[in-house]
């Protein structure tokens, strides 16, 4: 009896930490993500981008998470402002994908948008291969 109660105890204790960890696969995700949409005037998707989820916390550099029409995770996506990007003691270390597994990378210039008004880089972590990227073409 004392041993199944301490299995018990220790598979409760493994599984605490994965049932804490935020889920992001799907939209929404858990945890402190907002819809980027409820919290600026931007469209529900972007094309391009997709349905975008952050952590307003986390604003203005993200990582946004960025869904495709249904709710599947596709890229994690940074904007860095430029200012910051050239100023020499400011760094961007350790941005985490978190959701996982990177298999390329894009990073191309943005003049600003409602919520990341000055300009920055959009560094989009795309979590499916290229050719799916099709999944947050316009619609």
């Amino acid at each position: 009896m004392i041993l199944r109660i301490a299995a018990a105890i220790g598979i409760l204790t493994l599984a605490v930490p994965a049932l804490a960890a935020d889920q992001v696969e799907k939209a929404p995700p858990t945890g402190a993500y907002k819809k980027v949409s409820d919290l600026v005037k931007l469209p529900d998707f972007l094309p391009g981008l997709g349905q975008l989820y952050v952590d307003p916390k986390t604003l203005p550099a993200g990582p946004f998470l960025a869904y495709d029409h249904q709710g599947r995770l596709v890229s994690t996506v940074y904007m860095l402002p430029i200012e910051d990007l050239s100023n020499k003691d400011k760094r961007f270390d350790d941005l985490a994908a978190p959701g996982g597994k990177v298999d390329h990378v894009d990073v191309y210039f943005n003049a600003g948008h409602p919520g990341v008004e000055k300009p920055h880089a959009h560094v989009v972590l795309w979590h499916v291969p290229k050719a799916d990227e099709t999944r947050v073409a316009g619609q």
